[in-house]
């Protein structure tokens, strides 16, 4: 190689130089003149490779190039006489990795198709964009945490016993001390962190086994957890409210080109980065609910469906709070006010979306905490060193779950949760 190498992603500082690229071949077309279109993971730039200035060989060799062949290439830097964007004039092409029949052609295929292709499809243009875009959440999200004081409590996959209820548990057999079963929540977890750090987040892969197909739902998904000591309601809310707004201000900043590949419309992101969130109890939403025309009746939980009618009516992110105790998490603080309900939270995204964040303020009686394990029919036993936390010091406190793919598709505006995963797991699908 007799140029240094570079990243498509730096080509602008490079304008009116030689360089060299390596990459795959999005597309080839050839007339008198060979158009490559390039990627390598950083970016994609259109190289043209003409007769007079590449070598005979890397001439011929440009106009039998397939879909995604690996190649390495020479060329000087040059702006785009319309888009001003750079493009290479190639002086030399050589073949790497030759691709003969890649299944996945610019023609339209079906999602079957590509899910059973996962791992050619995130080859493709639309999910190279998506899946940056979950990279600058994901890491916006530990900035966020570690820059506000939070420590990383790393929660167990494996588990004795269940979180979020016993009918949706992956299980399997634990050597000779009998079931275990895949996390469905850290939670648990980080409060005991509480009384050594304070704040506490963890942020990994969770399961949920409920047999649903929405657009909503994946069997595998990651999820982050933050629990704060001597703190309420209030504390979710305010927290949640902050690390939406700095999650969508990294994405607006940082990845454009991806969500102009998306084709999304920033102006309810920017409304959502500037707006105040609306709150509105669990019962003034059923009222509304019924308003827009849901059939829903006190004490029924949220379906996807009023989740959409409630937030198709919105242009920002609404807090629903204080549900009805009956179909929440047992752990949950009883509000002081009407004990018929929990001091629960849920934040719920613009634009038809949904449920982004679930949390609220966690019970801090040992005793109530003891009724409510016999009343959900629970062992003790498996719940001894969570109940510690309230024998010990027990203080109020607080804290919530974001759901990663769930924003990524509310932010990228996707039709369904599978392609904010790189792998989903979803009911029926379990390779690649």
């Amino acid at each position: 190689m007799d140029h240094p190498l570079t990243e498509i992603r730096h080509l602008k500082q490079h304008i009116g130089q030689t360089v060299a690229l390596r990459g795959w071949v999005r597309n080839a077309r050839t007339s008198k003149t060979r158009f490559i279109d390039l990627r390598d993971g950083s970016g994609f730039v259109q190289c043209v490779v003409g007769a007079a200035e590449a070598d005979p060989e890397s001439y011929e060799l440009a106009g039998r190039l397939t879909q995604e062949a690996a190649i390495l290439l020479e060329g000087k830097v040059q702006q785009h006489p319309r888009t001003g964007e750079p493009e290479i004039l190639a002086t030399k092409v050589t073949l790497v990795g030759d691709s003969v029949d890649y299944p996945i052609t610019p023609k339209e295929h079906g999602t079957a198709f590509l899910m059973e292709n996962r791992h050619l499809w995130l080859r493709s243009k639309r999910q190279w964009a998506i899946l940056r875009v979950r990279h600058t959440i994901a890491k916006a999200i530990r900035d966020f945490f570690d820059g506000d004081g939070f420590t990383l409590l790393d929660a167990p996959i494996l588990t004795p016993s269940a979180c979020e209820g016993t009918s949706n548990l992956f299980g399997t057999q634990y050597f000779d001390e009998g079931m275990a079963f895949l996390s469905q929540s850290g939670q648990l977890y980080q409060e005991p962190g509480l009384a050594a750090f304070g704040k506490t987040y963890c942020f990994g892969p969770t399961f949920r086994a409920e047999k649903s197909k929405t657009r909503r739902h994946l069997t595998e998904f990651w999820m982050v957890e933050p629990e704060m000591a001597f703190a309420h309601l209030e504390d979710v809310m305010v927290l949640g409210e902050r690390l939406t707004k700095f999650i969508i201000q990294r994405v607006l900043e940082g990845r454009r080109e991806e969500l102009a590949i998306l084709e999304r419309d920033l102006a309810p992101l920017e409304t959502t980065l500037n707006a105040t969130f609306d709150r509105m109890t669990y019962t003034e939403a059923v009222t509304r609910l019924k308003e827009l025309g849901s059939d829903i009746n006190w004490g029924e939980d949220f379906g996807n469906d009023d989740e959409t009618i409630l937030m198709n009516a919105t242009d920002r992110p609404l807090w629903v709070h204080r549900f009805p105790k009956s179909f929440k998490a047992f752990y949950m603080e009883p509000d002081p006010q009407d004990p018929k309900l929990a001091l629960g939270a849920d934040l719920l995204a613009p634009e038809g979306y949904g449920e982004v964040i679930g949390g609220g303020e966690r019970a801090s009686s040992l005793q109530y905490l003891l009724d409510q394990i016999a009343h959900e029919g629970l062992e003790r036993a498996d719940y001894e060193w969570y109940l510690d936390v309230r024998k010990y010091g027990s203080v109020p406190h607080a804290g919530f779950g974001l759901g990663l793919e769930r924003a990524v598709a509310w932010i990228c505006k996707l039709p369904h949760v599978r392609e904010t995963a790189p792998y989903p797991r979803m009911m029926g699908t379990i390779r690649p």
